[in-house]
C-alpha cells in the first residue's frame, strides 16, 4: 500500500512519485492550500494538496486529526524560507496528487502534539493513541534496538536462546507469587516465575554451557516508578566461568550496546566494596556522578554531652555520620526543614547540620543550635575531617546503622539532583564483595541476593559464622540504579543444603520445594554463575524517561492494574467451580 515510510523522505527523493500511508498529525488551511503532516512509526512528512486537483483537494478538506489515509504523490524541495532545520523531513515536501481515506477517526482524547498537559491516567487509558506520539514511538523503537543488540551480542559470545517455563511451582524469591489455579488438578496452584533461576542453573547442569533470554518475569509486590508487576529481564547464565568471566562478558555487552545505540562510550567499570558504598555513599547502588560522600564521626562524639549523638555514638549497632555540602551554608531554614522532612521518610528523627561561615573561628564561626553542646576540640576535628570550607553546610545522622545509612545515603543523592552536582554524564560500577546474609527484624538471617548464591568459603565456615560470610555476587550500577545483578550458584548439593539450614528452610521444605534442585547438583552439575539485567530499567536510563511505564508498551499502574482493559477483573462462575474455586465476601459486603 505504500512505497516509503513517512519519515525516510529526503532530497535524494526528489522528483519521484512516492505513495505514503499514516495518520493526519496536523492540517492547516493556508489561503486556499492544504498542508497535512502525515505521521507514521518513522517519522512525519509535509504533503501540499492545492485546488487544481478538485478530488484530492475536497478530500483534504474534509479530513481531520488522527484520520488514517493513504496518498501518492510527488517529492519536491520546499520552497525557500520554509525549510524546517528541526524536521528530517524539513527539506522536502509532497505535492499530493490523489488521497483516499482509509478509516475515520474520532477527536482523539488529547492532542498528540500536547501531551505534556495530559494526565497518566488518560493515557494510559488510551495507550494505543498514546503509542502514536513520536517520542513513545522513540524509545520503543530504541527498546527493539537494545534487544537486538543483545541477542546479537550474545549469540556472538556462543549463547544458546531457550525459553525456560511461565508456568512452574511457587518458591520463596523474596516476593510474592502470582498465583494461577490448575483446573486438572483441583485445589493445587501453578506459580509464574519471579525469574528463570531455578531453570536456568538446571540448563547448566543439562550441559547447555551458555544460555541467555529475554524473560517475562511477575512479582506481586509493591510498586514503585521502577517496579512493575511483570517485566522484562536479560537473563544469562553460563558453565565453567568465575566471577571476573561473567562481569567480563556482562560488561562488553552493555559498553557495545551503549556504543552502538546512544554512541556513548563508557569506559572501563570500576570495582567497589560493598562495605565501602554502604559507608561511603549509603547505598549499594551508589551514584557516582555525585561527589558527596558520608564521613563517619562517631568516634568524635562518644564523650559529647549531646546525648542525640553521643548515644549511638556508643552503641555497638549505631552510626554518626556527617555529609558535607559544598557552598551548602546558602540554604534557608525552608530548604533544611524540607530535606528534614525528607530524610524523615527513611526513619531519620530529625537532620542536624552546622553552617561553616568561618572555619577559623570556632566560637562564631559555625551557625547551628548543636554547636553549643559541641567542645571546640570536636567542632575542630569534624571540620578537619570533612573538608569543610567556608560557605558549606554539615549535616548530621545519628540514629541505628540503618536509619543513618538510608537517610543520608538518599540525602546524598537527593542534593546531587537538587544542586546539579554531576561530574558526568555516565558513571557505571561494579559492586562486589556482598555479605550472604543480612539480619531480619525478628533476628533471623535472610540471603542479601537469593539462596543460591554461593559463598566465599567452605560449608564448614559458613555454618560456623554465617554473618560474616560473604558472596560470590556482584552487581552492575549505573547512575545510582542496579542494572543487573548476579553471582556465581552453589553446584554442590552439601553446599546448598548448608545455606537451606541458615536460612531455617527444614529438610522437609528442602524436599518439597527444591527436590528437584537438590537431586540435579547430585549428577554431575557444573561450576556456574550467572548475571540477570532488568531490560525495562535498562531501557529508561537509556532514553532518559523518568519511569519504566514510559518504557513498557502496555504497563499496569501503580496499584497493578491496566486501565485500558480494566484488568483485573471479575470471572463468570462457571469458571470459577471449573476452578474449584468460591469467593469470600469482602468485609463491606458482609
Amino acid at each position: 500500500m505504500r512505497s516509503h515510510y513517512c519519515g525516510a523522505l529526503r532530497k535524494e527523493h526528489v522528483g519521484q512519485e512516492i505513495t505514503l500511508c499514516g495518520w493526519v498529525h496536523r492540517r492547516r488551511d493556508h489561503g486556499g492550500v492544504i498542508f497535512l503532516d502525515v505521521r507514521d512509526r518513522d517519522g512525519i512528512t509535509q504533503v501540499v494538496f492545492d485546488p487544481d486537483r478538485e478530488e484530492s483537494f475536497a478530500t483534504a478538506d474534509s479530513v481531520r486529526n488522527e484520520y488514517v489515509i493513504q496518498l501518492t504523490g510527488i517529492v519536491r524541495d520546499r520552497p525557500e524560507g520554509t525549510i524546517n532545520k528541526e524536521m528530517p523531513t524539513g527539506e522536502i515536501e509532497v505535492l499530493g496528487h490523489s488521497l483516499i481515506v482509509l478509516n475515520k477517526a474520532e477527536t482523539p482524547p488529547f492532542q498528540l502534539d500536547e501531551h505534556q498537559s495530559v494526565g497518566e491516567d488518560i493515557r494510559l487509558k488510551y495507550r494505543y493513541v498514546d503509542l502514536r506520539r513520536p517520542e513513545m514511538l522513540a524509545k520503543l523503537r530504541l527498546r527493539s534496538k537494545i534487544t537486538t543488540a543483545i541477542r546479537n551480542h550474545l549469540d556472538g559470545e556462543g549463547f544458546l536462546d531457550i525459553e525456560t517455563p511461565i508456568l512452574t511451582r511457587a518458591t520463596p524469591e523474596g516476593a510474592r507469587d502470582y498465583l494461577v489455579p490448575s483446573r486438572t488438578h483441583a485445589n493445587n496452584f501453578f506459580a509464574l516465575p519471579q525469574s528463570p533461576q531455578l531453570f536456568k542453573q538446571l540448563l547448566m547442569v543439562s550441559g547447555m554451557d551458555r544460555y541467555y533470554q529475554i524473560a517475562k518475569c511477575f512479582r506481586d509486590e509493591d510498586l514503585r516508578a521502577d517496579r512493575q508487576p511483570e517485566f522484562t529481564q536479560i537473563d544469562i547464565e553460563a558453565s565453567f566461568v568465575s566471577e571476573e568471566d561473567i562481569m567480563s562478558i556482562t560488561e562488553g555487552m552493555i559498553r557495545n550496546l551503549f556504543k552502538e545505540t546512544l554512541d556513548v562510550d563508557l569506559g572501563a567499570f570500576p570495582r567497589m566494596p560493598y562495605s565501602e558504598a554502604m559507608e561511603k555513599y549509603g547505598s549499594d547502588k551508589p551514584d557516582m556522578r555525585i561527589p558527596l560522600e558520608l564521613v563517619d564521626v562517631a568516634d568524635l562524639m562518644t564523650e559529647v554531652e549531646f546525648k542525640v549523638f553521643s548515644g549511638p555514638a556508643k552503641d555497638p549497632k549505631g552510626r554518626v555520620t556527617a555529609l558535607r555540602l559544598p557552598k551548602g551554608a546558602e540554604l534557608t531554614r525552608k530548604q533544611i526543614d524540607e530535606y528534614t522532612k525528607y530524610v524523615g521518610i527513611y526513619g531519620a528523627k530529625g537532620l542536624a547540620y552546622i553552617k561553616v561561615n568561618n572555619k577559623d573561628d570556632l566560637e562564631e564561626g559555625l551557625q547551628a543550635p548543636i554547636v553549643k553542646f559541641l567542645p571546640i576540640d570536636v567542632r575542630k576535628a569534624v571540620l578537619e575531617r570533612t573538608g569543610a570550607e567556608n560557605g558549606d553546610i554539615i549535616f548530621f545522622g545519628a540514629d541505628s546503622a540503618k536509619v543513618v545509612t538510608e537517610a543520608l545515603g538518599a540525602l546524598r543523592c537527593k542534593l546531587g539532583e537538587d544542586m546539579d552536582l554531576y561530574t558526568c554524564a555516565w558513571a557505571p560500577l561494579w559492586v562486589v564483595d556482598f555479605p550472604m546474609f543480612e539480619e531480619t527484624s525478628d533476628g533471623g538471617l535472610t540471603a542479601i541476593h537469593h539462596p543460591f548464591t554461593a559463598p566465599s568459603c567452605t560449608p564448614e565456615e559458613l555454618k560456623a559464622n554465617p554473618a560474616a560470610a560473604l558472596s560470590k555476587a556482584y552487581d552492575m550500577v549505573l547512575n545510582g540504579c542496579e542494572l543487573g545483578g548476579g553471582s556465581i550458584r552453589i553446584h554442590d548439593q552439601t553446599m546448598q543444603q548448608a545455606v537451606f539450614e541458615i536460612l531455617g528452610i527444614s529438610e522437609e521444605e528442602q524436599a518439597e520445594k527444591f527436590g528437584f534442585l537438590l537431586d540435579a547438583l547430585k549428577f554431575g552439575a557444573p561450576p556456574h554463575g550467572g548475571l540477570a539485567f532488568g531490560l525495562d530499567r535498562l531501557v529508561m536510563l537509556m532514553t532518559g524517561s523518568d519511569s519504566i511505564r514510559e518504557v513498557i508498551a502496555f504497563p499496569k499502574t501503580q496499584s497493578a492494574s491496566c486501565m485500558m482493559t480494566d484488568a483485573p477483573g471479575e470471572v463468570s462462575s462457571k469458571q470459577l467451580r471449573e476452578l474449584n474455586i468460591k469467593l469470600r465476601k469482602s468485609a463491606t459486603e458482609e
